[in-house]
Parts: structure tokens; C-alpha cells; sequence
């Protein structure tokens, strides 16, 4: 009797410890589906799938079919106006100007050189001649400054080129503001001046500078 009471006890064991472990998966499964439940819940997609108008959709609730509303009358801009034609756009009346916008000072030529040799150097080198650092390397040669077509070309032309880019020259609009283009436009004309005006033009304490300075360099680039 006493060996069946321990055999009944072990097996009642056994079978409450099988519950016991059976109920645990049961509270291990339960908790990881909260717990996935709970992520789900909060992954929303309303921002992703929500009724809404892409840039220049139509609409059929406006009765003028267009889903871009017009600026309320009266809104002020919060940046350039831009309506100086001549300062944005490098013409007048549509055709390009050889004027520039303001008056050109001694620091405006100063930022001017200091804008080209930043930007323009490495393609167009420090004197316009179009054999820069990168051209050595095998980019494209752009055209010399001292061309005949480009010295007679207006500055608007030069202001153009920098906002529009051309050829393998890309845009510099988002890189240098207008008014830095034109000063660059400015002291092309300096680069373009310097390239063709005679010895005896150059001031006597200038001179012996530019006697010494190796070939190809300017007086700055040889300090």
C-alpha cells in the first residue's frame, strides 16, 4: 500500500508540475501577443495614406479645378521680391545689359576676387584663361576671358552663365548670391583688362613685380 500511495503521489505531481508549465506557455504566448498587439497599434499609417492633394493636382472641390490655392491678397514675401529685373536677371527689357546694378567700388572687386578664386579658379584659373587646377586634371577646358567675343560679351552675359550655368558649367545659384555674381562679373572684366592693357599702363612700382613673377603667374599668386 504504501509503495502505490507513493507511485499515486508521484504521478499527481507530475501531472500538476505538466499543468503548471503548460499554463506558463499559455501566459508566455498571451503576453507576446499584448505586446505585438501593442506594437501594431502603434505603427499608424494616417500620414501615409490619408486623403490629401500632391503639388499641382487638380481638385473637383474648388471651382476652379486647381488643388494650389492663389496667395490671399495682400501677403507679403518673406524673401527677395526679385522685381529689379536688371539685378536678377541680368537684363533690361529682355535684352542683356552692360551696366550693372550698383555701383562697383574698390570692395566690391575686392569680394569679387575673393568669390573668384573660391568658385570660378579651379576651372577658369586665377587669370580667366581657362587653365585651371581641375582642367589639368582632364575636366573640360572652359573658353579664355580673353577671347575677342567674350570681352566684347555684356556683363549680364557673365551674370547669366554663373546663375543658369552652360555647357559643362552648372549652375552657382544656390552657391553664390546675385550680388556676388555680379561682383565676379566685375572683376572678370578686371582679369580681361589686365590681360590685354600695355606695360606702360601698369604704375612704375608695379612693374618690376610683374618682371619677376614666373610665367603664368600673376604678382599674388608668386608672394
Amino acid at each position: 500500500m504504501g509503495y502505490l500511495k507513493l507511485r499515486i503521489e508521484k504521478k499527481s505531481g507530475g501531472e500538476q508540475r505538466t499543468r503548471a508549465r503548460a499554463g506558463w506557455r499559455r501566459l508566455q504566448t498571451a503576453a507576446c501577443l499584448a505586446g505585438v498587439a501593442l506594437l501594431l497599434s502603434g505603427c499608424r499609417l494616417d500620414m501615409h495614406i490619408q486623403p490629401k492633394y500632391l503639388p499641382d493636382w487638380p481638385s473637383k472641390f474648388f471651382a476652379d479645378g486647381r488643388s494650389n490655392r492663389p496667395a490671399v491678397p495682400g501677403t507679403v514675401a518673406r524673401e527677395d521680391l526679385r522685381i529689379d529685373e536688371l539685378m536678377y536677371s541680368g537684363t533690361e527689357n529682355g535684352v542683356l545689359s552692360n551696366r550693372f546694378p550698383f555701383p562697383i567700388t574698390r570692395a566690391d572687386l575686392e569680394r569679387g576676387r575673393e568669390r573668384y578664386n573660391i568658385y570660378c579658379s579651379p576651372c577658369h584659373d586665377y587669370t580667366g584663361t581657362g587653365h585651371g587646377m581641375i582642367v589639368q586634371r582632364g575636366f573640360p577646358e572652359p573658353p579664355s576671358y580673353m577671347l575677342p567675343r567674350l570681352r566684347e560679351a555684356p556683363v549680364g552675359h557673365f551674370y547669366q552663365v554663373m546663375t543658369n550655368g552652360i555647357g559643362a558649367m552648372y549652375s552657382y545659384s544656390a552657391r553664390v548670391t546675385p550680388a556676388d555674381r555680379w561682383r565676379i562679373a566685375a572683376y572678370i572684366r578686371v582679369l580681361q583688362l589686365s590681360g590685354s592693357a600695355p606695360l606702360q599702363d601698369v604704375p612704375q612700382e608695379e612693374r618690376q613685380k610683374l618682371m619677376q613673377a614666373p610665367a603664368g603667374q600673376t604678382p599674388g599668386q608668386a608672394q
